[in-house]
């Protein structure tokens, strides 16, 4: 579905009302017992599920206020409903994943496009074929370019960054060498077999592709102080590309890995990106317990259990940290000299995903140390304005906060009134859409990033589904 469909079928409404500060939150008047779908008709729509439909179903009646289940019902299935190409090719399972409005496929951003429904695809297979073509797709893509973010369901076509230096070949839409891109992959291959058990998932392009991504991590670590990797684009924005003409500020060789961009698709400040470190030696230990106990190399796996060891070695020394009011915290950035740079950006992996990412426990007292400074004034990225606060990033300025950022506190939360105020407030600040957006402004939340972006929006609908299951009692109160 085109980008100017989709927004028609939205109807998306900007009228005009107050958002105010306090902990009442008024429903807006041109809502008022008034919530049509937001979904595409059923015969426009990329791909259904019962199993989903079911879900909707199932969950939408416990939801006592009526704008948030409305919300809901449009979230949860979006990224089935707008993005997904679907087809056998040569005999296997295909699934193309735009992320929205931009037609390209973020190795990122098509994970958990699809995670909120992993817990679904054992219940119909025509779902666990959707997962299993995105692992094929995505082998495809590394295969392709291991260091390139995002690509094209036509893998001929040209890009159109083509004056980036140096130039992606065809079929890569974008080449910003992001740690966590790599990770996805192993990510969603590692969870679809632990919840399916169907090893025919690790065939030889997904060994290859496999070991592609570990040597692409290794050369990363860039201990002889050299990588094959530089990124050149001709842009206004200083965060769209590294400095030093592409190749990022001095690090010192640490065992940490360097990302030269962030889940943002931001440039680095310093070169050894913290949380996709992290994310890293969760994906490695994954790929070893693999190649361990279903692939029965032992080498291999011996091979990703020691480089995960060194990377997480790593992080203990050089990423925790003093901070001067919240103790020992994690950095995000540091280069392995002693400088380091105290902050937080809303896409995942986050410092504050990590509890989601299942790096530590909700509890764990480093991660509540940091949680507690992201979440704070001492955090430059964290905005308190008249209709909201949470995170923001560079990626959309001073002003504009991240509902991503308002979900993944929820989620990572174990208050209950915490939660509540973070559904309360995306309730308050969709901007009578029905959907989350990629940023709205603090004081303003009808000025807003991204009509249509999936991954927020298949992630308010997880949000809702964890709270379901978890804290049911919340979703009858009215927001």
């Amino acid at each position: 579905m085109n980008r100017r469909k989709f927004l028609k079928n939205t109807g998306l409404t900007l009228g005009a009302y107050s958002l105010l500060p306090a902990t009442t939150f008024p429903q807006p008047p041109h809502l008022a017992n008034n919530f049509p779908s937001r979904r595409p008709p059923l015969e426009e729509r990329t791909f259904t599920s019962q199993a989903v439909e079911e879900m909707i179903r199932q969950v939408k009646p416990a939801i006592a206020d009526e704008e948030l289940a409305w919300m809901f019902e449009n979230c949860f299935p979006n990224t089935l409903d707008t993005t997904v190409d679907y087809e056998v090719i040569d005999g296997k399972p295909d699934t193309f994943i735009i992320t929205g409005d931009i037609d390209a496929m973020w190795l990122r951003d098509s994970t958990a496009q699809v995670w909120p429904y992993m817990s679904l695809i054992t219940q119909e297979k025509k779902l666990q074929d959707l997962v299993l073509g995105l692992v094929n797709r995505q082998v495809k893509c590394v295969l392709k370019d291991p260091y390139a973010n995002a690509f094209y369901k036509d893998l001929t076509k040209e890009s159109e960054w083509k004056s980036d230096k140096p130039e992606p070949i065809p079929g890569v839409h974008e080449r910003k060498w992001e740690i966590d891109s790599l990770c996805y992959v192993v990510r969603l291959s590692h969870r679809y077999y632990e919840l399916t058990g169907d090893a025919t998932v690790f065939d030889a392009d997904w060994d290859k592709a496999m070991r592609l991504i570990v040597d692409t991590l290794r050369t990363e670590q860039r201990k002889d102080g050299h990588s094959p990797y530089s990124f050149v684009r001709v842009t206004s924005a200083m965060i769209d590309a590294p400095v030093f003409n592409g190749t990022g500020r001095p690090i010192r060789p640490t065992g940490l890995i360097c990302s030269m961009f962030r889940p943002s698709d931001d440039a680095t400040l310093f070169p050894f990106l913290v949380p996709s470190n992290i994310f890293a030696v969760l994906s490695l230990r994954q790929l070893s317990r693999i190649y361990r106990t279903v692939l029965r190399d032992e080498y291999f796996a011996d091979k990703c259990a020691r480089f995960a060891n060194e990377v997480d070695a790593a992080i203990k020394k050089y990423a925790v940290t003093s901070h001067l009011d919240f103790g020992e915290i994690y950095a995000y950035e540091v280069d392995g000299f002693g400088n380091k740079v105290f902050m937080d950006d809303a896409n995942v992996p986050s410092l504050l995903s990590l509890a989601y990412l299942g790096a530590h426990q909700p509890d764990d007292p480093i991660y509540q140390r940091t949680r507690r400074f992201l979440l704070s004034d001492a955090n430059p990225y964290y905005l308190k304005g008249t209709a909201a606060e949470g995170q923001a990033s560079p990626h959309t300025g001073k002003e504009k906060i991240w509902p991503m950022g308002i979900i993944l506190r929820a989620m990572t939360s174990q208050d209950e009134e915490e939660i509540t105020y973070c559904l309360r407030t995306l309730k308050q600040t969709h901007a009578g859409a029905g959907f989350m957006h990629e940023a709205f402004h603090k004081d303003n939340p009808e000025d807003f990033n991204r009509a249509w972006f999936a991954w927020a929006n298949t992630l308010f609908g997880e949000l809702i589904i964890k709270v379901y299951n978890e804290r049911r009692e919340i979703l009858s109160r009215k927001f």
